[in-house]
């Protein structure tokens, strides 16, 4: 061991790497954030750059806003936000970089509440604010609250100067935007927002609704809110993407989006499809993608879906419908590892009612017969039980399903069933001059056949105003085509109160007819009621769960 020791020492002495000074460009600088907020490059950030060239001489700094210094070291400092090209000179040689500027804006955040939620009337709420301030100049600020907003001593406040407003409890349930308006040496910054979801104080039900070019919703389902107590809506920040149709809920928000195109379209290479179903946490916090079809067959985009047990099951524009495990995520569509779970040519009803290309609409069960709503190339309601869809395809000449076609000749798009006491809700596209929504029972349901002159006693209308979608001549429907109309895409029962909701949309602001808006028939009065007025809605939803929030 001893003998050893030398060749060690050796060994280690000739592993010592030799320090080499790699060359350095003719011309290079750095820089770098002086004092405060030295991760971030705010206007009025003091930033020092440095000359690190190998070439020697006069060093000329170009800041990019025509002003300009000289020397190995200089301070600088921008006025406005933007992106700047710094080059620096030295002899005949120059090195240009870009540097971003951003802009300053109130960082604003909640602090945490107790219980971690917000409760209407009670729980005290307060603010956590940073205005960055590099060069340290007055601060004017200008808090803006939401209606019925109070002080913790229970004192009305709209606005404040301070710079918190301390403690605040909120009066009305949803959404509450809080903004602040701030001025920076007599600049006014960019407002601050921040949105507090305020719930209610009892547990009930919640809606989700999808607005058009906007936003996924949710709102309470209250009937007995304190006098002067407002109830307005959720916005989850989450895009309601192109045309979702339908929304189901099921422990989350599964969101049937069709894409861009929900009408006829010449894909004959299959490309064009864009659809896709996402899985939204009822909160909002969370988006999955459950399957998509871009890229494929724009007719094979996910339209109208239906929940059963642990299976979601989804229609495509019109040839079928697939059955998916609800725990499906981040899967392609294929036809081969998601077959149909029926299409048009696996019913009796394919050359025999119905002829290929039927366009569907909103499917599901009522009494444990599926009724699968077509309004093209065959109308009605096509009913049949698990036990009428064929093994395979077949070219017409099969018996029919015993239960039949309810409304025949008439252009059907979404119902909804009150098993409590056998109502059926529908709405009408098209029934010469009989379009709109309408409540009947199972038995009145079959009575009216055919005839769309029976339709006449079961219309349901708000202040004698209807919900027509006139699909002749110059009709009033303002998406599509006089063949694919949207109308009214999705019926919903509350369980709770009985309630069916539905969204109707009347852009052109026909006096005529309702207004545009998310709409319920109560039973308990036997009216529709305009529950939030305004809004141009596609698919809705009800989480049947009470709870104070979501």
């Amino acid at each position: 061991m001893i003998a050893a020791m030398p060749l060690l020492a050796v060994s280690c002495f000739d592993n010592v790497p030799t320090v080499e000074d790699l060359p350095r460009d003719p011309v290079s600088f750095e820089y770098v954030i002086n004092g405060d907020y030295n991760l971030d490059f705010y206007v009025g950030s003091t930033i020092t750059f440095t000359n690190t060239s190998s070439q020697t001489g006069e060093a000329v700094w170009d800041f990019g806003d025509g002003s300009q210094m000289k020397g190995d070291k200089v301070e600088k400092y921008y006025e406005e936000a933007g992106t700047y090209q710094v080059k620096l000179t030295i002899g005949e040689f120059s090195k240009t970089q870009v540097i971003m500027i951003s802009d300053i804006k109130p960082l604003l955040s909640l602090c945490p509440i107790e219980g971690d939620l917000c409760e209407v009337n009670t729980s005290k709420v307060s603010f956590q604010l940073e205005v960055p301030n590099p060069r340290n100049l007055d601060i004017e600020y200008n808090w803006i609250l939401p209606e019925g907003t109070k002080t913790a001593a229970g004192e009305e406040i709209t606005t404040c100067t301070d710079s918190l407003p301390g403690e605040l409890i909120f009066s009305n349930v949803g959404s509450q935007t809080v903004r602040l308006q701030v001025k920076l040496g007599g600049r006014l910054l960019e407002e601050g927002r921040l949105n507090v979801q305020v719930g209610y104080n009892q547990e009930v039900p919640t809606l989700y609704y999808a607005v058009q070019g906007g936003n996924l919703m949710a709102y309470k389902l209250i009937s007995d809110a304190p006098e002067g107590m407002k109830i307005s809506s959720f916005d989850l920040d989450i895009s309601s993407g192109q045309h979702p149709f339908n929304l189901l809920f099921k422990e989350h928000l599964f969101v049937l989006d069709c894409g861009k195109q929900y009408y006829y379209v010449d894909d004959a290479d299959g490309v064009l499809g864009d659809g896709k179903i996402s899985v939204v946490a009822k909160d909002g916090s969370k988006v999955e993608t459950m399957i998509t079809n871009a890229g494929q067959a724009a007719f094979d985009d996910p339209f109208y879906g239906y929940i059963e047990g642990d299976n979601l099951y989804f229609a495509n524009r019109n040839t079928g419908i697939v059955r998916l495990p609800l725990s499906t995520r981040n899967a392609v569509y294929s036809k081969t590892d998601n077959p149909y779970f029926v299409q048009n040519a696996t019913l009796g009803y394919y050359n025999n009612g119905w002829s290929y290309g039927a366009i569907g609409g909103c499917f599901g069960k009522v009494d444990g017969v599926w009724y699968w709503s077509k309004f093209y190339n065959g109308n009605g309601f096509y009913r049949f039980e698990d036990s009428d869809i064929l093994a395979a395809a077949t070219a017409g000449g099969e018996p029919a399903p015993a239960a039949g076609i309810a409304l025949a000749g008439m252009w059907p798009k979404s119902f909804a069933y009150d098993a409590t006491d056998g109502s059926f809700y529908f709405s009408i596209m098209d029934a010469g001059g009989y379009a709109g929504v309408y409540k009947c029972t199972l038995a009145e349901l079959e009575a009216i056949g055919s005839s769309k002159k029976a339709l006449a006693p079961y219309m349901l209308k708000y202040e004698g105003l209807g919900f027509e979608c006139d699909l002749s001549g110059n009709y009033r429907t303002t998406e599509g085509y006089a063949s694919e109309p949207v109308g009214i895409c999705q019926m919903v029962l509350d369980e709770s109160s009985r309630c069916v909701y539905f969204a109707f949309r009347n852009p052109a602001k026909d006096s005529t007819l309702a207004p545009s808006g998310i709409y319920r028939y109560n039973p308990a009065t036997a009216k529709v009621e305009l529950v939030i007025e305004g809004v141009n809605v596609y698919g809705i939803t009800i989480n049947k769960e009470p709870s104070k929030l979501f």
